[in-house]
């Protein structure tokens, strides 16, 4: 039985899509990906990776006037988090033998079977994740309780009623900023627990691993190399801020989250690597690409700002910078 996906992505992340897709693919060997496909660039390339468990979306297929009227006023990362609910709405609507769909952010990387997620979520019409933030973080759920990286809806009643009800409030509102209870489409998702009786909140220790989260985590590997959190499997890993550099380096975090604990290095490493085989495949299609790739001085000062300039000073700045 299919295990259907989605995901949205331009070229500047495809390197990174592609390695997550792959992974998926690897860990769950019935998946199929819907992925949206925000430039020209990422559709052309993804079409002749003849992938058989990829379908492309056009970004024009999806758009409609209201899409577009909210696009004028949203940067682009704010939009892409717009469509976050649009593309399983669009996916349902269009397969109607899709009973199932889960979102997934394109910055993560599996590294063993899904499926413990999969019957631990069981026939919930709704499966979400929380943020999990290590204790010198918890602040920072002011800005959402749960983390829009694994978002599930079921084609039933309440499934459908709850994405509908997300996408309405994303096209209506959605901006990096904090305002009126609402940050970008991630703090919707906070009332769902209550609203929604068959809304599932996801407990593997091993699912949703992030730099927010890892500091209060211990990680080890087993006999065969698998990777563990506080004794369980690694599912998938959040590679927030990550950075592939323009001289061929990684930049993998902030000092923020380094300098009080180092990040799991096994597990990053196992994401360059699979970086690595997303580019040289991608390169064999478009010779050249360099999709993704940063300047390093860019890098450098993007992390100082990061490190140094107190949060209330960006959320601040975020009420005027289109993100």
């Amino acid at each position: 039985m299919t295990t259907y996906f989605c995901t949205l992505f331009d070229s500047g992340y495809l390197i990174k899509g592609m390695a997550m897709m792959e992974s998926l693919v690897r860990w769950c060997p019935d998946a199929h990906i819907f992925v949206l496909c925000m430039d020209q660039q990422a559709q052309e390339i993804l079409t002749a990776s003849n992938r058989s468990y990829i379908s492309c979306i056009p970004l024009t297929d999806l758009e409609t006037p209201e899409l577009l009227e909210a696009k004028k006023s949203r940067g682009v990362a704010e939009y892409c988090w717009t469509l976050s609910p649009c593309l399983p709405t669009f996916v349902l609507r269009h397969h109607p033998e899709i009973d199932f769909i889960t979102y997934l952010d394109s910055d993560l990387l599996f590294y063993s079977p899904i499926q413990p997620i999969l019957d631990e979520i069981g026939d919930n019409s709704i499966a979400i994740i929380e943020h999990r933030f290590a204790p010198r973080l918890q602040d920072r759920e002011v800005n959402g309780r749960f983390c829009v990286e694994w978002v599930s809806f079921r084609r039933d009643e309440e499934g459908m009623r709850c994405l509908d009800r997300w996408r309405e409030q994303c096209i209506e509102w959605c901006y990096y900023r904090l305002e009126d209870g609402k940050m970008g489409d991630q703090k919707y998702l906070d009332e769902w627990p209550d609203l929604y009786p068959h809304c599932h909140i996801i407990e593997h220790p091993g699912a949703g691993v992030a730099p927010w989260n890892y500091e209060k985590l211990h990680f080890t590997q087993n006999a065969s190399g698998q990777i563990e959190v506080d004794g369980s499997p690694l599912i998938f890993y959040h590679f927030h801020q990550f950075q592939l550099l323009a001289n061929g380096d990684f930049n993998r975090l902030s000092t923020f989250y380094t300098s009080v604990c180092e990040e799991p290095v096994v597990a990053y490493e196992a994401y360059e690597r699979a970086l690595m085989r997303a580019l040289d495949a991608i390169r064999t299609i478009s010779p050249g690409f360099s999709g993704g790739l940063r300047p390093v001085r860019a890098v450098a000062l993007r992390r100082w700002v990061q490190r140094y300039v107190p949060l209330p000073i960006k959320r601040f700045l975020h009420r005027f910078i289109r993100y």
